[in-house]
């Protein structure tokens, strides 16, 4: 009977995340709520209801670690890197991985030293907030960060992030106007149109495709490529000492999948990011079953709250005050630090709220770069905050 029902909650954990997306596209109150806090209450629930089979942890622990490695390449594939002369998106795109990475070492020295995994929390937060999910759930997996810290650090991340974002489109963006540079022209329909058409992008249902003749094989293929990729990334990791393993493994994957962006067969393949954030989401749940809410660190918790707030706020605040210094565009550095703290998704929402078009490309870049570094970011600020 075990083993009936562990088949039932691996098939559930790989199937559940399509539920919760439909969900999300069918009510928009839960589309606000987002699919990854959603699957994260499912995970907890599942994992403290004491219903869980005795077999269940080795399966636990084999989808967490295989849902990563799959998605890294895949969410690098369509990403294009390229970076245009402009002064402030260069500045922007310089400045902004500064100060996150100074607010994150300015928030270990008062809060990170009293947290047990302080140093592995700065380096995920260094990695979150100059990617994305993609990087957090990577360093926690090459860190060995444990449950409990993770889910932690994502239920706080989305309270802080909500504030940061809401105070920058209450108040925000008309103070650092007053201020800084700003080189807005007029907003035309066309400008208006141009954002929609971004907004729509990000409100797709790409997931409708894939059981169709032609997204099996788009698939198939992408899958197939993957897989090599894990693959020499496993037996390149496997050379070195055992302890580096991991660490190795999640860098070379990065890199292949970064490189891999370059070809353009690749490059134009549909449904990769969108399969590899899947797999993104499958591992949430997974973790977020494997936490015990009678471990969590209440008090150490405010610590985690604590050092999230000075690397979001803290990292804005020196944007702000780099901006000033370089004559940073105002918009451009608004568009920067979302891109960093809220992720490239959230651009072309803020682009419509600044009512600038020429942000967009900018702020998409800049988030792309991210994704391909924070992973390497993470894992030096972890090493450099062991040493404080």
């Amino acid at each position: 009977m075990d083993i009936l029902n562990t088949i039932i909650l691996a098939v559930g954990f790989c199937l559940i995340p399509a539920g919760v997306l439909w969900l999300c596209r069918r009510f928009s109150w839960l589309g606000k709520i987002g699919p990854v806090l959603i699957l994260y209450f499912i995970g907890i629930i599942i994992g403290n209801i004491g219903l869980m089979p005795k077999q269940m942890p080795a399966v636990q622990e084999i989808l967490s670690n295989a849902m990563v490695p799959l998605a890294i390449p895949l969410m690098l594939y369509g990403c294009t890197f390229k970076m245009s002369g402009a002064r402030s998106q260069i500045l922007a795109l310089v400045t902004g991985m500064i100060s996150v990475a100074t607010a994150v070492i300015i928030g270990y020295l008062i809060f990170g030293k009293d947290l047990p995994e302080g140093a592995k929390v700065g380096g995920m937060l260094t990695g979150v907030y100059t990617g994305g999910t993609i990087n957090l759930a990577a360093l926690k997996t090459m860190l060995g960060v444990k449950d409990e810290t993770y889910i932690l650090i994502n239920s706080y991340d989305i309270l802080v992030s909500f504030l940061y974002l809401s105070f920058l489109l209450a108040i925000g963006i008309k103070l650092f106007r007053k201020f800084l540079p700003n080189s807005i022209e007029s907003f035309t329909e066309k400008d208006e149109a141009a954002i929609q058409k971004e907004m729509q992008k990000e409100d797709r249902k790409p997931h409708r495709g894939f059981l169709t003749r032609v997204g099996i094989a788009y698939i198939a293929k992408l899958l197939g490529l993957t897989l090599l990729i894990v693959g020499i990334s496993a037996g390149v990791a496997l050379l070195l000492p055992e302890s580096m393993f991991m660490t190795i493994f999640i860098l070379m994957l990065t890199t292949l999948g970064i490189g891999c962006s370059f070809i353009k067969k690749i490059h134009n393949m549909k449904y990769s990011y969108d399969i590899g954030m899947y797999f993104i989401y499958i591992f949430c749940i997974v973790v977020a079953s494997m936490a015990d809410l009678s471990e969590l660190n209440l008090i150490g918790g405010m610590d985690l709250l604590g050092y999230l707030l000075i690397a979001v706020f803290g990292s804005l605040l020196l944007q702000v005050i780099f901006a000033k210094i370089f004559r940073i565009d105002s918009d451009m550095m608004v568009i920067a630090s979302v891109t960093y703290i809220n992720s490239p998704p959230f651009v072309p929402m803020m682009a419509a709220a600044m009512k600038n078009k020429d942000v967009l490309i900018p702020g998409l870049t800049i988030g792309v770069i991210g994704y391909a570094v924070g992973n390497y970011l993470g894992f030096l600020m972890s090493q450099f905050l062991g040493l404080l």
